[in-house]
């Protein structure tokens, strides 16, 4: 799992990624060593091409922003060099302020320095961030018991991995369960939600009789959670379902999310499930959820997917048609379970769809048992 933002492609996330502490693309750092070149080499050439001289009092700068202390030193001793070398006629006086340039040469050093301590200790608070929010929500196994499974989670907030949505996968006594949900927000601010729902799902899914008790356990974890919270409004939405042992039914129950996708022999069609309140209103109790069991087959596959998804949208501000578009996917030969997700996200992006939420998704294949 990944954290790029949807609005754009990911090559353009990754040559802006430099910007907030990842490593600069080649580009920047070869800039300082082309200038460098391209600076003396024409200077050598000819004696006119000496007004290029103030040029190189931006190289120590440049140089800040790709290499440490070391480098950035040595390319300010390089370029007070270049300045004496009598062939590129540098070296006369009024041509290039020597002094200006060691000037910005040494602090640019200090820069280098202070810049090298800073992002070491923002690799090592990233680093405790990522096995933090990996342990919320690990990744997820090829198969769990008689179901494959494919997840893909894009989050809205940059340089995070975990948001407001939320999916898992668990074998248990009843067969394989699974869970996907959107909490209300999104990026850091709900992650303590999503850790709440996740761990309320894997005890329930373990130890309730059926979906419909998993889902009100999750609720009562909610309304527990914001209880005595002035304003909490802490609500959620989720779909929830339970594989029989075999793998040759599903039950489904939602709770105010989108409903899954089963794709079957090239078409793609929405699973019909009686709506239910979202998850943390305390409403389950008095109102259980209804489920529906649905017959699986041979090559069925379920797409579960959340509102980032659903509702991205496009420059006339309509939807994105997710059923038709994992139709056409599907039907491609190259698009096998494990690639359906990351190809509707290069979908999204490719029909200029602007994604404005976390984009989850989720696809479970029933699989013959190994024996």
């Amino acid at each position: 799992m990944s954290a790029v933002r949807g609005r754009s492609s990911p090559r353009d996330q990754e040559d802006r990624g430099w910007l907030r502490g990842a490593p600069p693309p080649w580009w920047v750092r070869a800039l300082p060593l082309l200038l460098l070149a391209g600076v003396t080499a024409a200077a050598l050439v000819s004696p006119h091409a000496s007004d290029l001289g103030f040029l190189l009092g931006a190289i120590p700068p440049l140089a800040v922003l790709s290499y440490g202390p070391v480098a950035t030193a040595f390319l300010g001793v390089a370029v007070v060099l270049v300045l004496h070398l009598p062939g590129t006629h540098l070296n006369r006086p009024g041509e290039t302020d020597l002094l200006t340039v060691a000037f910005v040469a040494a602090l640019s050093v200090f820069v280098s320095y202070v810049r090298s301590r800073r992002d070491a200790q923002l690799d090592t608070e990233r680093t405790i961030a990522e096995a933090v929010q990996r342990a919320v929500m690990p990744p997820l196994p090829e198969r769990v018991g008689s179901v494959g499974c494919t997840g893909f989670y894009r989050t809205a907030q940059d340089g995070t991995l975990v948001g407001g949505d939320f999916f898992d996968v668990r074998e248990g006594p009843k067969g394989v369960r699974a869970v996907m949900g959107d909490v209300q927000g999104h990026g850091l601010a709900a992650v303590s939600t999503v850790v709440s729902l996740l761990g309320a799902f894997r005890e329930a899914a373990l130890d309730q009789p059926d979906l419909r008790s998993v889902a009100w356990r999750m609720d009562r974890r909610l309304a527990v959670d914001s209880a005595g919270v002035r304003h909490a409004e802490l609500f959620a939405t989720g779909v929830l379902l339970e594989f029989s042992p075999d793998a040759r039914t599903v039950r489904v129950v939602t709770c105010g999310h989108p409903t899954p996708v089963l794709l079957r022999e090239g078409k793609a069609v929405e699973v019909t499930v009686p709506p239910c309140p979202p998850l943390g209103l305390g409403l389950l109790g008095d109102d259980p959820p209804k489920e529906v069991t649905l017959a699986l087959g041979s090559g069925d596959r379920l797409v579960l997917a959340s509102d980032g998804v659903w509702e991205a949208r496009d420059a006339g501000d309509s939807f994105y048609p997710l059923p038709e578009r994992l139709a056409a996917l599907a039907c491609t030969a190259s698009t096998a379970s494990a690639q359906l997700p990351a190809a509707v996200w290069r979908d999204l992006l490719a029909l200029g769809y602007e994604v404005r939420d976390d984009a989850t998704m989720l696809v479970l294949v029933p699989l013959p048992q190994v024996t």
